[in-house]
């Protein structure tokens, strides 16, 4: 589903303009960027967790090059579900 799609979907349940809904969404969107950027993370009850996951330094190979690469340490951001979000993806027997 892509995010014009998630746009018509609540815009037709909810009869709120097209318009109004894109822009709650973009600005979601970028909250959540924002608070992950700043090391907060985001949590949602029932629905799960925005987080920020640590990355160890790790030594990687360039293959073309025949040589080693050290990747240094870095954060990554990450989704964690909720138990009963995941309850009900793994009920889910269509």
């Amino acid at each position: 589903m892509t995010k014009a799609e998630v746009v018509n979907k609540i815009a037709h349940k909810t009869g709120i303009e097209k318009i109004a809904i894109m822009t709650i969404v973009e600005e979601f969107m970028n909250t959540v960027k924002g608070s992950l950027t700043d090391g907060e993370n985001v949590y949602l009850r029932g629905f799960g967790s925005f987080i920020v996951r640590k990355r160890a330094e790790k030594t990687g190979r360039n293959i073309s090059k025949n040589t080693t690469v050290i990747i240094p340490a870095h954060n990554i951001p990450a989704f964690k579900p909720a138990k009963s979000f995941m309850a009900e993806v793994k009920n889910n027997t269509k």
